[in-house]
């Protein structure tokens, strides 16, 4: 199994500093990651929303090591909120932040984070838009999820994500459904060992699809992440059975993956939202893209081959 082998690779100094040489990387990344500064990708928001599509914007590089690193972090997401407003795209175009990028790891971090992430939910309110709390590996989610927790209070929109790979999921998917919150299931972009997580792709298929069963029953806004033809076909007959009308349910995939399909469930009147990734520090999100699909890695290795 390539992924597992990839997902190693994204934590390594060594493999960045190769990868990020490789003369054919940059063109690939843009595959994927559309721009490097707010400028580049507002354009593109712009682009995907005037086709009926919906946007959640991520501002790459959560691997910080400094508190300062924290704060241009959320002043990036804050610059990002003011084009939004500008534009009048508040509406159409939420954000996704990895508590990470805001010192979730570093000295007193859960609070740090919380600090940051706070003013950046509460100027995305005040534009009539959302966050959403990017799921990292299974030692953050406590804090990510308290978090969660803290924010709605005041800002009860806020949404979160959960991993369908990881055994712990069923029971917090029963929690969020219960709360009336914003939910985004993916099936899970991190290695994570045997002891918290299922291993084998046929299982972690049933565990999705067991979750977004308890999702869409419940009373919060179910957000499939996912690619696979067969799970976005069980959406939506799942969100048949619950009664759900379209807009009670949504569907999200990467910019640069089935943009076609975007295009489909738009035209159909499903909520589409493409998550769009935008920075300088793209390669722990560029290597988790190669491993969650073979033909993404081999679109990487396929040009290398052809550049060369």
């Amino acid at each position: 199994m390539l992924g597992p082998v990839i997902l190693a690779a994204s934590r390594s100094d060594k493999m960045r500093r190769i990868v990020s040489a490789a003369p054919v990387t940059k063109p690939v990344v843009n595959r994927f990651i559309p721009g490097e500064t707010v400028d580049q990708v507002i354009p593109i928001v712009e682009d995907l929303t005037r086709n009926g599509l919906e946007v959640t914007l991520d501002v790459v590089g959560e691997d910080i090591t400094a508190v300062e690193q924290s704060y241009a972090a959320r002043d990036a997401y804050l610059q990002l909120v003011g084009r939004l407003a500008a534009l009048g795209l508040g509406e159409k175009a939420e954000m996704s932040v990895k508590l990470s990028m805001f010192g979730q790891a570093l000295e007193g971090g859960h609070e740090l984070a919380l600090a940051n992430v706070r003013p950046v939910v509460e100027a995305a309110a005040a534009i009539g838009t959302t966050v959403t709390l990017d799921a990292e590996d299974h030692t953050t989610l406590d804090s990510m999820f308290a978090i969660h927790e803290e924010l709605r209070k005041d800002f009860p929109q806020t949404g979160c994500v959960i991993q369908a790979y990881l055994f712990r999921t069923e029971a917090d998917a029963r929690r969020l459904a219960a709360a009336g919150s914003r939910v985004r299931i993916v099936k899970g972009a991190y290695k994570e060992p045997a002891e918290v997580a299922y291993q084998d792709k046929a299982e972690i298929d049933k565990a999705y699809v067991r979750i977004l069963k308890i999702l869409m029953d419940g009373e919060g806004y179910p957000m499939i992440g996912s690619h696979d033809p067969r799970l976005i076909a069980i959406g939506q007959e799942l969100a048949r059975k619950a009664g759900r009308k379209l807009d009670e349910y949504e569907f999200q995939m990467l910019y640069g993956i089935r943009s076609e399909e975007h295009l489909r469930l738009a035209a159909e009147g499903h909520r589409m939202r493409v998550y769009t990734a935008y920075g300088t520090d793209w390669y722990g999100y560029f290597m988790r893209r190669l491993a969650e699909k073979p033909a993404n890695l081999l679109f990487f290795v396929r040009s290398m081959i052809t550049k060369n």
